[in-house]
């Protein structure tokens, strides 16, 4: 039945997608909890994060390869009962602009997720009520080695992926990405439509009245008089570039982003979006790549959004050999996903990442940067 093809292939991709960056998906269930005033459950997020992506993929699986067919489209469609009315209400609400269904894979609107979710749930409804007559023309142990093994793949896959950087990276900071580029707009692009209200009060009568954009008195004030407005409602998004909230500030709050962006020299940056639930276990390693960066005249710079005292207390514990500079948190967990984790910059083209786990010796950062010097010269 094509429905099971349909349905199963939305749960596995959204699994998976979701499974391999455990922890972007842990920060969109935060995102989740803000507006819906649940922020007490912040200690489940990242648990939840990897039930959830499993059990849509493990779903997705056993539909596709006919395993425990009762059970698995019962469970897509229980599934879709809880989710379809919650994006119902992040659609009416949209305390989150991007639902986060897909990961960073492929970002759809809250509406388009879900009108997705009300085809899904027609389907997997129907799919629950035909389940005995499900055909599938592998035999039954073929289907549970194939079945097994797909879950065997996707736990160690998920598995290295926390513990390193995702194995596949749909961020806009990837591996060879230019953030400049990313931070352009292009020409004749859509922009944001707004629409504002005004209020104005009659100067014969004395009353208030609600006014429009294309209808408002602006000119007439023998007989009206401004008293209001309320702020700009935004009716349509225009064109977001994939980059738009990159920034660096210095201590003294200087603006030094172009400084790094633009510079040909080398640059290292350690990402530590929260300098208080960071891993220092690499600290002495981290000061031994900045001593000896520094003495090839490469930059080396650590960014943070942690300030005031818990800036200072890290400063002094852990003596880091490099300026500390500022970002925007959700900005830094975006780059990298490790707290903290290290890139390497050349006039603002990403040209490795590393997670906390993988910090290279200044051996295999040479010759990374060997490689990558090997390459321009090759073109």
């Amino acid at each position: 039945m094509s429905f099971r093809w349909v349905v199963g292939t939305v749960f596995v991709f959204s699994g998976f997608v979701k499974g391999i960056d455990p922890m972007g998906f842990q920060y969109k269930l935060n995102d989740y909890l803000v507006p819906l005033h649940l922020q007490f459950l912040d200690f489940l997020s990242l648990p939840g994060s990897f039930l959830l992506s499993f059990a849509e993929f493990a779903i997705g699986t056993a539909l596709l390869t006919g395993i425990l067919t009762k059970i698995s489209t019962k469970l897509a469609f229980i599934f879709m009962v809880f989710f379809t009315p919650l994006t119902l209400y992040i659609a009416l609400k949209n305390p989150v602009t991007d639902c986060g269904c897909f990961g960073d894979a492929l970002v759809i609107s809250n509406w388009q997720t879900f009108y997705k979710n009300i085809v899904l749930i027609i389907f997997a409804f129907v799919l629950m009520i035909e389940s005995k007559n499900l055909l599938f023309i592998a035999t039954p142990n073929y289907r549970k080695t194939v079945f097994y093994t797909f879950i065997f793949c996707y736990i160690s896959v998920v598995y290295w992926s926390y513990n390193h950087e995702p194995v596949f990276d749909f961020r806009p900071y990837k591996v060879g990405a230019n953030i400049p580029d990313g931070m352009k707009i292009p020409e004749g692009s859509p922009t944001d439509v707004y629409t504002n209200i005004y209020y104005y009060r009659n100067r014969k009568s004395n009353e208030v009245k609600k006014f429009g954009d294309s209808d408002f008195p602006w000119q007439d004030t023998i007989n009206w008089k401004f008293e209001s407005m309320d702020k700009p409602l935004l009716i349509k998004s225009g064109y977001k570039p994939p980059i738009h909230d990159f920034s660096i500030q210095t201590i003294n709050q200087d603006d030094v982003t172009e400084t790094f962006l633009q510079d040909s020299v080398l640059t290292f940056f350690v990402i530590a979006y929260d300098l208080e639930k960071s891993s220092h276990q690499k600290q002495k390693e981290l000061n031994n790549l900045a001593s000896w960066a520094k003495n090839k005249n490469y930059h080396f710079v650590g960014l943070t959004s942690t300030s005031g005292v818990a800036l200072k207390k890290y400063q002094t514990e852990q003596l880091p050999a490099y300026e500390m500079m500022f970002t925007d948190q959700i900005t830094l967990k975006t780059i990298i996903r490790a707290n903290p984790g290290l890139i390497l910059l050349k006039k603002g083209t990403v040209i490795a990442k590393w997670h906390f786990n993988d910090f290279p010796t200044p051996e295999k950062a040479e010759a990374i940067i060997n490689s990558e010097m090997n390459k321009k010269l090759n073109h």
